[in-house]
């Protein structure tokens, strides 16, 4: 069966407005369609004064006859007072990138409706005023966890991390912050809406830590082709919006390079530490530093450098073999004046933890490379207890 975003644009192309002879996709009198998984649909609809009012009825009908569509809403806007940002024929084509960040009254589902991809709205055309950034204490110290490019490792480094901390004792949370490619749910194993109580999101729990992903709330198959100001839109509904409770440790999975999502997120609140993921090769350490000066110019404290799949451990010796080269971390480290907090081997469980829901920390806790991940979270709090005290 098609996707559904595909049936309803079909099903509209149907529908014809008898004073042009058009039809309303073709005339783009629809926008911003958001679907639900469990068959939710809200779009709004363009009806000039001289169209017949009937077509709003039309386009409701033509919907609600999909199978597998258990409610539609239609908004209705004058197009007189409005500039339509169309919604696309092709299935490829990208909805409005601006969106309203998810919340009960705006569509987003509760814990008995299923996920849903937040409503949309129209871009503005000047940039939006930059807010000053809000502090939350409860909290604690907000820790991001980015590197310069994608691959390296960096979101298997933040959950081991949290894990590593929630051992310890501590009060954790996880935030991913990569809009566009969220890996949180399948890394930790937890799939779900998450449920909506007096207007506050109630994150996922997994391995005693807290968790809250864009992944929860929209389709698996549907694009997230938002623009910056909606990623910050999104990253600061999700501080503030979310009932995380008092922690003690805030971690930020950040998205590969320097961009909307790590802006925002110093723009949104006070960040008190980074952790810069490399790999050994020279192409990963010049990215990595990039991200290191970001930070450094936003006035974020980096906390250290690790250096991931720094080498595989042969089985039958038990010496290293550098599949990567060696001694990238350690010069970037260098270079920056940082410490080299971990090397991390290569190790194939930490691949399987990944796809399995499972971290090494927790499956596997006496690997070498569990260890050293358990070590960097260790590092990772003396250097933030050297930095603001205890």
């Amino acid at each position: 069966m098609q996707p559904l975003m595909e049936r309803i644009t079909g099903a509209l192309a149907a529908v014809r407005n008898p004073r042009t002879g058009a039809d309303v996709m073709a005339a783009d009198m629809v926008r911003d369609i958001a679907t639900t998984v469990d068959g939710k649909v809200r779009l709004t609809f363009l009806l000039a004064a001289e169209d017949d009012a009937t077509l709003v009825r039309d386009v409701r009908q033509a919907i609600e006859a999909l199978p597998g569509v258990t409610d539609v809403r239609v908004d209705v806007r004058d197009p007189a007072q409005t500039e339509p940002t169309p919604a696309r024929r092709a299935p490829t084509a990208a909805p409005s990138p601006m969106t309203q960040p998810p919340a009960p009254a705006r569509g987003v589902a509760t814990g008995g409706m299923g996920r849903a991809l937040p409503v949309m709205d129209a871009a503005p055309k000047a940039p939006p005023k930059v807010p000053e950034p809000v502090a939350y204490p409860q909290l604690g110290r907000i820790i991001a966890v980015s590197s310069g490019k994608g691959g390296v490792g960096k979101s298997t480094v933040a959950v081991n991390i949290a894990v590593a901390l929630a051992k310890m004792g501590k009060r954790v949370g996880i935030m991913d912050a990569d809009i566009y490619g969220p890996n949180l749910p399948l890394m930790l194993g937890v799939d779900a809406a998450p449920a909506v109580v007096d207007e506050k999101i109630i994150p996922l729990e997994a391995y005693g830590i807290k968790i809250m992903s864009i992944g929860f709330l929209i389709e698996k198959e549907q694009p997230a082709i938002w623009r910056g100001p909606i990623v910050m839109k999104i990253l600061t509904q999700f501080l503030k919006d979310v009932a995380w409770g008092q922690l003690d440790y805030f971690l930020v999975d950040m998205p590969p390079g320097t961009g909307d999502a790590q802006l925002s997120l110093v723009q949104a609140t006070q960040v008190h530490g980074a952790v810069i993921v490399t790999t050994p090769q020279q192409v990963s350490v010049g990215d990595a530093l990039r991200g290191v000066k970001m930070f450094e110019r936003t006035a974020v404290p980096v906390l250290g450098i690790v250096e991931n799949m720094s080498y595989f451990e042969n089985p039958e010796t038990g010496k290293p073999i550098a599949v990567f080269g060696t001694g990238g971390g350690a010069r970037l480290a260098e270079q920056c004046n940082l410490p080299l907090i971990g090397q991390v081997p290569l190790d194939p469980r930490i691949q399987e933890g990944g796809d399995t829901g499972r971290p090494i920390i927790d499956a596997e806790p006496s690997s070498r490379a569990a260890k050293e991940l358990d070590a960097i979270a260790h590092r990772v709090v003396e250097r933030l207890v050297s930095i603001y005290g205890a």
